[in-house]
């Protein structure tokens, strides 16, 4: 629940599509996280399209937390179950603090819609130097659960009783 007593801050947030398959033109679920996080009042720092790659992914993740210039990172795609999705073990080792309750709630969420494949789901999240990673799966319907359910309101200043915000 989003409190009036403080003012909306906008993040620096980047996006990165990660799969072997899409492309610029046809990355949707890239295209409705900029969207959501513009429409929120927040900036869009930078966007990219990996390769499910461990390396290539850890990379460029590396290269936005290393920086300032980017507070929030949002990884859609290579979190499922199959042997090719990296993103997980790309991601995972990056982070000082796991958010631990993120990727528990969003099966929790997901299985409301797929039942039982939501526990292939590896989502995750985590803080690597003052920047918060969410690594999401690559569908846009799980971008969408992921961003309208758990992402947007504890990237708000105002949401009480805490919010991720003051940790970046």
């Amino acid at each position: 629940m989003a409190s009036k007593n403080s003012e909306f801050i906008p993040l620096k947030i980047a996006v990165l599509t990660v799969s072997d398959s899409r492309t610029a033109a046809d990355d949707s679920s890239g295209d409705y996280l900029v969207s959501a996080l513009t429409q929120a009042g927040h900036h869009l720092a930078d966007r990219a399209l990996c390769a499910d790659n461990l390396f290539r992914v850890r990379a460029q993740v590396s290269d936005w937390i290393a920086g300032e210039a980017v507070q929030v990172v949002l990884v859609n795609g290579g979190t499922g179950f199959n042997e090719q999705n990296r993103v997980p073990e790309a991601v995972g080792v990056l982070f000082e603090r796991t958010v631990q309750g993120f990727g528990e709630m969003f099966r929790q969420l997901s299985f409301a819609e797929i039942k039982g494949s939501a526990m292939q789901s590896r989502a995750l999240a985590g803080l690597a130097n003052r920047t918060l990673i969410f690594c999401l799966p690559g569908s846009t319907g799980a971008c969408q659960l992921g961003w309208e359910q758990l992402i947007r309101e504890q990237l708000d200043a105002r949401t009480k009783p805490c919010n991720f915000v003051s940790h970046l």
